[in-house]
């Protein structure tokens, strides 16, 4: 019986992984690196929170966001956005939300690139 429960709790173990890097192949990995102006910084973070917390909040195709600012320069600001699939990333951009945040920031943003990205590693501290 323990021997049965072992082999039990190994294949689960197994599936679970395979099913969580299926996920990730589909997952939709995104930086946006943006320059603000940096008189409407303070006004800038405070719509890109808003949004942030509203998409995680309410999109369950939105799996994060990590916003940081380059010491040096923090107009200069780097987005990680991580979705489930494109069609979560398509979803986002069509949000209530989403279209509030463009619009309250069209004129404060100086530059804006896009890159989509492969996730080819994943190392983290369990349960983040």
């Amino acid at each position: 019986m323990k021997k049965r429960l072992f082999y039990l709790v190994v294949l689960l173990a197994v599936i679970c992984n395979r099913q969580a890097m299926a996920q990730q192949k589909n997952q939709m990995v995104r930086t946006a690196k943006i320059e603000v102006d940096p008189a409407q910084l303070e006004q800038y973070n405070a719509a890109l929170k808003e949004q942030m917390k509203m998409a995680v909040s309410e999109e369950p195709g939105v799996l994060s966001y990590y916003a940081v600012a380059d010491k040096e320069h923090p107009s200069h600001i780097t987005i990680l956005e991580i979705y489930a699939d494109s069609a979560a990333y398509k979803s986002h951009i069509e949000t209530a939300h989403f279209k509030k945040y463009k619009a309250t920031v069209k004129d404060m943003v100086k530059s804006l690139e896009l890159t989509n990205l492969d996730i080819i590693g994943v190392a983290k501290k369990p349960g983040m």
